[in-house]
């Protein structure tokens, strides 16, 4: 996605501006400083371009300074706004308009903020940025979190940041249309990780926890080793059961070790979250 672009309009530059719009819209903005209404709305339309970031270009003609191009578009009020496309006017707002107005103006010729959110979210996990790109995943509307190329994406993310079972959530319920080579080669990673998961030491002490249920020194040990293999929310569902009847279990220890757990996991991990919910519920 483009940085914002935002420029003044002038003889030199208004050709070269006008055939941006080959590439992206460009909102021009017609206004002077005797129009105390041109110039008011001037910061917002700054503001509302830094937000589209690159979704079009905002140019700003001073008509004053600027007679000769003023006269060219033939403007006949302050402040005039005109939304160009391919080198043509689509759309414009004469006279006052509250920020509000040109929004809506922009959303009939503009991608939604979900698909500019979509887009950059896309760019930031090919460029190996995972943890940002969920973030912004996450923020996406319901509907738009079903599109099929979305789950891939999210579900990519999710394995490459050690969340294994929040990714095969995800990856189950993959539109048949999609299950393409891209989700087998996530599904043979998941499928990877399982086998290395279950390792010999963990069943042993998964069988000794069978024969001993409540041995706290067992559920901590058992625990440990989940975590290690990225088997998080087994390891904290383990320990959350003596945890809810007593938090000193272990001496205090299995507590420390369930917010190590929930530390290494982060801030916006959503299994942390909910396990940091419950604790919290029992503290206060």
């Amino acid at each position: 996605m483009q940085p914002a672009t935002i420029v003044e309009l002038n003889e030199q530059n208004f050709r070269q501006v006008l055939e941006g719009s080959m590439t992206a819209p460009v909102l021009i903005h017609f206004w002077a400083p005797m129009s105390e209404e041109s110039a008011q709305i001037i910061p917002s339309l700054r503001a509302l371009t830094e937000q589209y970031a690159g979704a079009f270009s905002l140019a700003l003609l001073n008509c004053e300074e600027q007679q000769a191009i003023a006269g060219q578009f033939g403007v006949q009020a302050l402040p005039t706004i005109a939304l160009f496309v391919n080198g043509q006017p689509v759309d414009g707002l004469g006279g006052p308009q509250p920020i509000e107005a040109v929004k809506a103006m922009l959303a009939k010729h503009l991608p939604s903020e979900d698909e500019l959110n979509a887009r950059k979210a896309l760019e930031l996990s090919q460029q190996g940025e995972y943890e940002a790109a969920i973030e912004l995943f996450n923020s996406l509307s319901d509907e738009y979190k079903q599109k099929g190329e979305i789950k891939l994406a999210l579900a990519q993310c999710l394995l490459e940041t050690n969340q294994f079972d929040v990714a095969e959530a995800v990856l189950n319920t993959i539109p048949m249309e999609y299950k393409d080579n891209f989700y087998k080669s996530l599904i043979a990673k998941l499928e990877l990780h399982k086998q290395a998961a279950d390792s010999p030491e963990i069943q042993s002490l998964e069988a000794a926890l069978q024969a001993n249920p409540e041995d706290l020194k067992l559920i901590a040990e058992l625990a440990l080793q989940y975590h290690q293999v990225n088997r998080d929310e087994e390891a904290l569902a383990l320990m959350w059961t003596p945890l809810s009847r007593n938090l000193n279990a272990l001496d205090g220890d299995l507590k420390k070790s369930f917010m190590d757990i929930l530390s290494a996991l982060g801030q916006g991990n959503p299994i942390a979250a909910k396990y940091r919910r419950q604790l919290y519920s029992l503290l206060y």
